[in-house]
């Protein structure tokens, strides 16, 4: 990658997770289930991102809504990873996740909490901070669940407060569509999974032409200048009006699959924040989120993994 300079990267979260992970012998209904000692992150789309980045040898500058005991909880293990960041008062108590591997099975079980109600004066706190912190030409990434009581409509106008941020949107439900039903001015990226992607679709996408075909199609319709869609244990597709590129997702052994698409979203924001052509971004992504899911519970990628996986992305033309 070329050299270590970056522009600025900012996260926010508005509805973060103290993310708790354990497991157990077997999930059994009726009976006290003797769990393993638990293991706690900070957990929420943005914050995530902004973990990954740092993982992966960048810097970022994260914005996130805390509140409660449980937002101080949260806070402290923010600090304690050495990340960069700064709280917005939150209503509420901030939200618990917790997710429990079945040790008999492997299967892995995701309990997400829906987090406090925001109110008009709880959006208004998240202006100011956003317009005195995101950096012309920087990239500003706005990931992870909306908070309830907030309009769907809420990214295009935290996406308007910062009018000279390169703004990259990583969002799900009823904000996704409004997002692609009304598209953002300016927006530079908007990612999905292949699930959204044929339901904002309608149909199934069984080939990556047909992927690359709908996502080519929301880029010439002004949704974003470019469209990113992951195809699971397949790889990841990216659009922009010029072109349609398929990366490969190395094979590797899956032990979770928790903060696989965050570490997608840090390593090709941090690539195309260093310089870096579309290509090389979409392949150091797809080489992260393999490197998340080979990471138990919460945890996420692994620089030493992504830097191995990289030689095993294979770059094509979809």
């Amino acid at each position: 990658m070329p050299g270590t300079d970056q522009r600025p990267i900012l996260t926010l979260t508005l509805n973060p997770a103290l993310d708790m992970a354990t497991g157990v012998a077997r999930l059994t209904p009726g009976e006290k289930l003797r769990c393993d000692e638990p293991q706690l992150d900070p957990g929420g789309g943005g914050l995530n991102v902004s973990r990954a980045v740092r993982a992966l040898g960048g810097e970022s500058l994260a914005l996130v809504a805390l509140g409660g005991l449980t937002g101080d909880r949260l806070a402290g293990l923010i600090r304690a990873e050495g990340l960069a960041f700064l709280a917005i008062h939150g209503p509420g108590e901030t939200r618990l996740s917790l997710s429990v591997r079945e040790g008999e099975t492997g299967r892995q079980y995701r309990f997400m909490l829906p987090g406090p109600v925001w109110q008009a004066e709880d959006r208004a706190r998240v202006f100011p901070l956003l317009r005195a912190t995101a950096r012309p030409g920087g990239f500003s990434v706005i990931s992870g669940s909306q908070p309830p009581g907030v309009p769907v409509d809420f990214p295009a106008e935290l996406a308007a407060s910062m009018p000279d941020s390169q703004v990259v949107l990583d969002t799900s439900g009823p904000a996704l569509l409004q997002a692609v039903s009304h598209p953002i001015p300016g927006l530079e990226v908007l990612r999905m999974d292949g699930a959204e992607a044929e339901t904002l679709a309608g149909r199934p996408l069984q080939s990556r032409t047909e992927t690359a075909d709908f996502a080519q199609a929301l880029v010439r319709r002004g949704v974003a200048r470019v469209v990113v869609v992951a195809r699971g244990a397949e790889g990841n597709l990216l659009a922009d009006a010029g072109q349609r590129l398929f990366a490969t997702a190395p094979a590797v052994q899956v032990v979770s699959t928790v903060g696989a698409g965050d570490s997608f979203v840090a390593a090709f924001v941090l690539a195309l924040a260093r310089g870096t052509s579309p290509a090389e971004a979409l392949s150091r992504g797809s080489a992260a989120a393999a490197a998340a899911v080979m990471t138990d519970a919460t945890q996420l990628c692994r620089r030493e993994d992504a830097e191995r996986l990289l030689a095993e992305v294979r770059l094509s033309t979809a």
